[in-house]
Order: structure tokens, then sequence, then C-alpha cells
């Protein structure tokens, strides 16, 4: 979400200046490289959000904390609520 609100503001110009200036720093070669390097970092970083969030979920489920009935009908309104409000958008959205 971040990453879209500051991408509202770089131009194409502003784009293509960066990568120019990536270019001209470390090499052509070296970009992949990089790119990579970047990948695997962030890769791990969301394997290991996702393994913390497995153990607090496993753990609360243990503990009774979370009850799994009531999860579900909370989300079973959401989700109609969600469509409700969709369909009332679609039609809001086709009279404009």
């Amino acid at each position: 979400m971040l990453s879209q609100l500051i991408l509202l503001f770089i131009g194409g110009t502003e784009i293509i200046f960066i990568l120019f200036i990536v270019v001209m720093v470390f090499g052509a070669d070296k970009i992949p490289e990089i790119a990579r390097g970047l990948g695997k970092g962030m890769r791990t970083l969301k394997d290991a959000t996702n393994d913390i969030k497995h153990e607090v979920t496993k753990s609360a489920k243990e503990n009774g904390v979370i009850d799994t009935e009531v999860t579900q009908s909370i989300n079973e309104e959401l989700n109609k609520v969600r469509d409700e409000v969709e369909d009332f958008a679609g039609s809001v959205k086709r009279k404009s």
C-alpha cells in the first residue's frame, strides 16, 4: 500500500532517471545480482512473518484464545456485507 502511494508521486521521467543513476553507480552486470539479493531478502522476510503468524495462531488455538466458530461466523457476516457494498457500489458506478 505504501509503495503504491509513493509511486503516485514519482513520474516516468523520475523512474528512468533513478534507473540511469543505478546503472551508472553499480554497472549493468551487477543489477540482476542486486535484484536477486533483494528478492531473496524479501522472500526470507515474508517466510519469517508467515512462520510467526502461524505460531501465534497455533498457540492461540491451543490455549483457547481463538474460537474458530465465532471467527468463521464473523468472517461470513463480513463477506455478506462486503458483497452488498460491492453490489451497491456497482450500481452507483453504472448510474454515474
